[in-house]
């Protein structure tokens, strides 16, 4: 009968093998985390952690431009084994992400969205077939022209975004994000949210604060950097519960705006939105549902969040910027006088306009990290930058690089009028431009047109019609806002609601409003024929007043 007994018993060898295998188990585990000399510098790493202890779970995009001060434009981290570039240059930026966007227009290993989504997210998916499809149908309709025929819903409710002001100063934070969201839902799927509080518009605030929660590297466990955690049971890994209770939100939204879209189409009452395109052509772009409805929902989301965030900074920067307010008003009064609304035409004979919304996208991107990866590797200034890399692209470091930039941490739209890209004199500018808070080559944001439409109509209406001031309160003191007034953790910070004071400039600013609002009811009705009988009972009410 044999006996089984261990090797090294009785066999010296075994035990010099066991034991220079544990030694180069324990080398290469102290290797985990240390910098490749072919990465660029960077914060000092510690074993197995590399960075991982010292990176920002608040406002990252501050402590990013903090060490590009001290270690360079484009530095390293390491995050356990893997690799994180951080560009705050300009010239890194356009040379990688612009240039060779064929090799840097990935996404970095993101399991929440394969989980929430099944990898349908355009703007977060890996380049694949799937997203090139997506990406193609999104540019090719999404055009100049397109946006162009979409400036009569876009004008209508910017008006009402003044009505609503005027009506109820105090809710404008919630106006703003209403006028957003309706705008896109309207181009998107023909249907609009007439008031805050319609059933769509809660949806989507709720099936974005959760979409945001999955989106933060600092609320959920890093499963894309320790797979294991995927195998716990749902029972125990709250994060998982998230995600279903996010996909379920989203998909119902976003299939139910489908759904009504398609009924439309069937009762012959198309009124020219996007999904109506995309549904007529869905065999030609090769879409199934799936990636139908997902376009819509992505869409809808950049679409919704961007613009209002903008809005919503440039209120702010009214306030803590009174001189900024007082020349812009000089400028409209100057060429669009007290008798009419700014016209979207007008933009070209406003160059103090033109400039603060440059400023206000400098001063504080609404994006101010855009993530990417390598496809493959990438050799740049003498640095490797291997295959599956993740980069991080710190617009809000470039942005406020004093080495091109005229005190960065001070709102001066002039830096505008004195130069197009709004650098110091003498700097070489022959690799920035002014839109790069919408992306970067192959990622770059499709609504574009759209976006700058809604900027500029909006920039314009809210400056002619309102004066902007610190709310005060019952003992008359002004209540300070600031910047730094949003949600700290993650990527995407948002602007938290805060308080000031919105009054019409004249009684014939109000007359004025009241009866564009009026008028633009021939506009509104096109995109409300699906209303819900809440909501059709308000407009009614609502017009039943003009």
């Amino acid at each position: 009968m044999s006996i089984w007994r261990i090797p090294w018993q009785d066999n010296s060898l075994s035990i010099l093998v066991f034991l220079f295998l544990l030694a180069w188990l324990i080398q290469k585990t102290l290797k985990t985390g240390r910098r490749e000399k072919y990465l660029p510098g960077g914060p000092p790493t510690v074993p197995i952690l590399g960075n991982l202890h010292i990176f920002p779970t608040e406002d990252p995009h501050l402590k990013f431009t903090e060490w590009a001060q001290q270690y360079g434009d484009i530095y390293s981290l390491k995050i356990g084994s893997g690799t994180v570039i951080v560009i705050s240059g300009m010239e890194a930026a356009s040379e990688l992400m612009d240039r060779r966007s064929a090799t840097t227009a990935d996404r970095p290993k993101l399991h929440m969205v394969k989980r929430v989504t099944d990898n349908l997210n355009m703007g977060l998916c890996h380049c694949s077939d799937t997203w090139r499809a997506l990406r193609k149908a999104a540019h090719t309709i999404l055009t100049p022209a397109a946006a162009e025929n979409h400036l009569p819903i876009q004008r209508a409710e910017a008006i009402q975004v003044l009505y609503d002001f005027i009506q109820n100063p105090d809710d404008f934070f919630n106006h703003i994000g209403r006028y957003s969201n309706s705008v896109i839902m309207s181009i998107l799927f023909g249907k609009r949210c007439p008031h805050y509080q319609t059933r769509e518009f809660t949806a989507f605030l709720e099936s974005q604060q959760l979409w945001n929660l999955c989106m933060s590297p600092t609320a959920v466990p890093p499963v894309d950097l320790l797979p294991f955690l995927d195998y716990i049971p749902e029972s125990w890994a709250w994060w998982k519960r998230l995600a279903l209770e996010t996909r379920q939100k989203q998909r119902a939204l976003y299939f139910g705006l489908l759904d009504e879209c398609e009924q439309r189409m069937k009762r012959g009452e198309e009124n020219g939105a996007y999904m109506e395109k995309v549904l007529a052509e869905k065999r030609e772009l090769g879409f199934d549902r799936e990636m139908i409805g997902y376009l819509g929902g992505v869409l809808l989301e950049g679409g919704t969040d961007t613009t209002s965030s903008f809005l919503r900074y440039l209120v702010m920067a009214l306030i803590v910027f009174p001189d900024v307010q007082r020349k812009a008003q000089a400028e409209i009064d100057g060429v669009i006088g007290r008798d009419r609304m700014p016209t979207l035409s007008d933009i070209k004979d406003l160059p103090y306009i033109q400039a603060l919304i440059k400023e206000v996208h400098r001063f504080y991107p609404v994006s101010p990290i855009i993530p990417r990866a390598t496809l493959a590797d990438e050799e740049y200034r003498g640095f490797v930058l291997p295959k599956g890399t993740t980069i991080l692209v710190n617009i809000y470091g470039i942005y406020h690089d004093p080495q091109h930039f005229n005190n960065p941490e001070v709102l001066d739209p002039g830096r505008y009028l004195s130069h197009e890209f709004g650098v110091k004199e003498g700097v070489d500018a022959s690799f920035f431009r002014d839109d790069i808070v919408f992306g970067f080559g192959r990622r770059a944001c499709p609504g574009i047109y759209i976006a700058r439409d809604s900027l500029n109509l909006n920039t314009m209406n809210l400056i002619w019609a309102f004066d902007f001031a610190p709310f005060k309160d019952a003992m008359g003191n002004e209540i300070r806002v600031g910047f730094d007034n949003h949600e700290k953790k993650g990527f995407f910070p948002v602007l938290l609601p805060f308080k000031c004071s919105i009054r019409p400039r004249s009684q014939d600013v109000v007359n004025i409003v009241e009866r564009e609002f009026k008028e633009a009811t021939e506009t509104f009705v096109k995109f409300e024929k699906d209303l819900a009988q809440a909501d059709r009972e308000w407009v009614n009410e609502v017009r039943g007043r003009l």
